[in-house]
């Protein structure tokens, strides 16, 4: 067996395609109409097509039971990209509390999607403000062999 991809159900195909695209940089890989693949592991199958897959039950968005995870390697950069969508926010950027910059906001449909900052470049920021292996690896609540690993690649 093999993990393919997330499908999310989409009121607007044509809005969705165009938001996963300008916003995160995903590209078309197959448009079947109902049913197009993003590159990057995410899938839009249209709302209609979605309810008569499952037997017509209930379809209901905009519930915060999960979300489409990504990574950015260049976090500030991406930062003032977003801020050219009108985009709402779940939250607005933070840092957690183990060092990591995340944002999470809003597709058209409610879902949310959540970008963080890649974790080797959380260590690469750490050490480029100074702090040692050490207080890295304390700071980030992960091993000396982590820190030193990410400062390797």
């Amino acid at each position: 067996m093999k993990y393919t991809s997330t499908l999310i159900a989409v009121q607007d195909m044509e809005k969705s395609r165009q938001f996963y695209h300008d916003v995160l940089g995903l590209n078309v890989v197959s448009d079947f109409g109902a049913n197009v693949v993003l590159d990057g592991g995410v899938a839009l199958q249209t709302l209609e097509s979605w309810r008569e897959f499952i037997g017509h039950k209930p379809v209901t968005l905009a519930h915060n039971a999960g979300e489409l995870y990504f990574e950015e390697t260049d976090m500030d950069r991406f930062l003032a990209h977003l801020s050219t969508f009108e985009i709402s926010y779940v939250h607005p950027p933070l840092e957690h509390r183990w060092g990591q910059r995340v944002v999470r906001f809003y597709d058209p449909d409610r879902h949310i999607i959540e970008v963080g900052e890649d974790m080797v470049m959380v260590v690469k920021r750490f050490a480029g403000s100074g702090m040692t292996e050490t207080q890295i690896a304390e700071r980030m609540d992960v091993s000396l062999d982590y820190v030193q690993n990410c400062l390797k690649s």
